[in-house]
């Protein structure tokens, strides 16, 4: 039986490569494009080490529509993950054409050629923040989705109404999962969140403040009605997040959706504060964190987490990595990325 062959698109990206590894470790062909806008090709080799597999790498921008059709000509595959996405909220309100070209152009195009080559797999990465500052939680799929409270949002908004109403027309099968916060690393320490510049997320925010890369962090908000004032989400290891990506397209490969267009929660179920983070990360590691407490942020949400109830069942998925897990991961990633610096 020959394998299946998936594209994973911004598969040197954070959760596109740990997702590359898993569909390696269960046998599928894998087949990346990205452009590098936010990752880095020594990605590749890591993978390859891991899996003892090299996957087919492409640098293609999925803008390019002429370019990615004739990689699917020549590459026929039978489904595709669909990661590339700029996706730094602070930049997007600063830059929302952008994000919405890049984006939104990118995922009708990939649509059009999935129509063309008759692709009839596509998981889409979405967000939790398409909930924005929710009505009740935990949050399940059923909750109304709010205005978005940036563009890199409404880009998974507007992506989430595409492929809803595309899936109407052609004949494709599309599961839209929806992450709360992605955190960790693969326990190997060979791949990890290893964007270009300065992060935005908490958790290599901590790391890096751990290990000297900034003098201190900044916790934005000590007011929020929360138990220590500080906001709280849900965090989730990347590699339970890499194995529901596995598990959405073999639902597909198997004949086992119920649905053309069909959405998952992929979380915790757990909400935890930021101080509740630094706190731990400091019991688990032995080392103190230096931050400073300030006003809240503009368009911050109070605290978010997720039912995973439904994945749960319909899926057969849920985490199984703790917060040591993450905690550890992430820390042992950090000081693999010092002896990179060091070393350039």
């Amino acid at each position: 039986m020959t394998k299946k062959k998936i594209l994973v698109t911004g598969g040197t990206g954070y959760i596109g490569s740990h997702t590359a590894v898993e569909l390696i470790g269960k046998g599928y062909d894998v087949f990346i494009i990205d452009n590098l806008s936010n990752s880095h090709v020594e990605v590749i080799d890591s993978i390859e080490k891991i899996t003892g597999v090299r996957p087919f790498y492409a640098n293609i921008d999925l803008n390019n529509k002429s370019a990615v059709n004739e990689f699917l000509r020549v590459h026929a595959v039978d489904a595709i993950i669909h990661f590339a996405a700029h996706k730094a909220v602070g930049e997007s309100v600063e830059k929302p054409l952008e994000y919405y070209r890049n984006n939104l152009v990118s995922l009708i195009n990939l649509l059009e050629l999935c129509r063309d080559h008759k692709i009839k797999n596509f998981v889409f990465s979405s967000s939790c923040s398409v909930y924005g500052q929710p009505d009740y939680l935990p949050i399940d799929e059923f909750a109304l989705v709010k205005p978005a409270q940036s563009p890199y949002a409404n880009t998974k908004k507007i992506g989430e109404d595409i492929l809803r109403d595309t899936s109407k027309v052609i004949d494709i099968n599309i599961i839209s999962l929806r992450y709360f916060n992605p955190v960790g690393a693969h326990p190997s320490a060979m791949i990890g969140e290893y964007a270009i510049g300065a992060p935005l997320n908490l958790f290599p925010v901590v790391t890096q403040t751990a290990i000297g890369k900034r003098e201190k962090m900044v916790i934005y908000g000590t007011d929020y009605d929360t138990p220590d004032g500080s906001c709280i989400r849900d965090y989730i290891h990347v590699v339970d997040i890499a194995v529901a990506h596995v598990i959405a397209i073999e639902r597909m490969l198997n004949g086992k959706s119920k649905n053309k267009y069909e959405l998952f929660n992929l979380g915790t179920g757990k909400g935890l504060s930021v101080l509740e983070i630094i706190n731990a990360f400091e019991k688990i590691t032995g080392i103190k964190v230096n931050y400073e407490l300030q006003d809240r942020r503009a368009g911050d949400v109070e605290k978010v987490y997720a039912d995973t109830a439904y994945a749960n069942k319909e899926l057969g998925w849920k985490t199984t990595r703790t917060l040591e897990d993450m905690i550890t991961s992430a820390w042992a990633w950090e000081q693999v990325l010092a002896k990179k610096t060091a070393t350039v």
